[in-house]
């Protein structure tokens, strides 16, 4: 049993290392009160603040009771820890499940940890890619219509050739993204435009990321060439200003429009 515990414990802690966490198992920490044997300590760090998780592996035959919950519960808080989480290979007995309500020890069976902080992290990266979309979309949209014509950052009314539009890449960006939030997979990428990058159909969250990279890279590539040119011909006049969080974006209203009509089609 001993050796069926370390391995369950070693599974656990390669879990996190795989989705970019560190991990170590076997950990003495010093809490306010005592020290405390961990099975597993996470450290990771998200939004940029630093979080530390605690992790009880069971491997044991029957289900974890309210005392485990409880004992877990005291140790989260008198090391600081930011969350407990117990997993189990047996499940839970209820008054275990009502002791964790409400508070941030979490548990779960091994397969449905992977899931959730699988979630988690998923859930993180595809924020940081909507800030950044945000950026992109307030830089191009401080250029004045003519300007982002000239310098090739969209097409002119009477050019049919779509070769590139940048509020068409962004609202298929923030469209991809809500489908992937949604999990409905797969996601259509299709656009209009004859300068793009990447595959057509995301089936995956990893098929998602690599053509967000491919297509942000790309626009910030060319909106930076832009702007050096315009500087160098002295139109650089950009509007100073950020969108406000409550005020929404262009490519959201389109994203949205785009997202639902989908899902009435399905």
């Amino acid at each position: 049993m001993a050796e069926e515990w370390f391995v369950f414990q070693e599974k656990i802690k390669d879990h996190f290392v795989s989705i970019g966490a560190d991990a170590e198992t076997n950990m003495r920490i010093q809490g306010v009160r005592t020290v405390h044997d961990i099975d597993v300590l996470v450290r990771t760090r998200y939004l940029g603040e630093d979080l530390t998780w605690i992790v009880e592996a069971k491997h044991w035959k029957s289900k974890v009771t309210k005392a485990q919950v409880l004992t877990l519960r005291s140790i989260v808080d008198d090391v600081g820890a930011d969350r407990g989480f117990i997993v189990s290979l047996a499940g839970f007995q209820s008054g275990a499940l009502d002791a964790s309500k409400s508070t941030n020890v979490t548990l779960k069976t091994f397969e449905q940890l992977k899931a959730h902080t699988k979630e988690v992290v998923e859930s993180e990266i595809l924020k940081a890619y909507k800030d950044r979309i945000g950026i992109i979309e307030d830089r191009y949209w401080s250029h004045a219509k003519r300007i982002r014509i000239e310098y090739g950052l969209r097409h002119d009314l009477m050019d049919f050739s779509s070769r590139f539009t940048g509020q068409e890449l962004l609202g298929t960006a923030r469209s991809a993204i809500m489908f992937a939030e949604a999990r409905k997979y797969p996601i259509d990428l299709q656009m209009c435009l004859t300068e793009r990058k990447g595959e057509a159909v995301a089936h995956n969250f990893q098929q998602l990321i690599n053509w967000l990279n491919l297509n942000l890279n790309h626009f910030d590539e060319k909106l930076l060439e832009a702007e050096w040119n315009m500087y160098q011909n002295g139109d650089f006049n950009p509007r100073v200003g950020r969108t406000s969080h409550e005020e929404r974006h262009t490519s959201e209203l389109m994203a949205e429009a785009l997202f639902h009509s989908q899902v009435k089609r399905d």
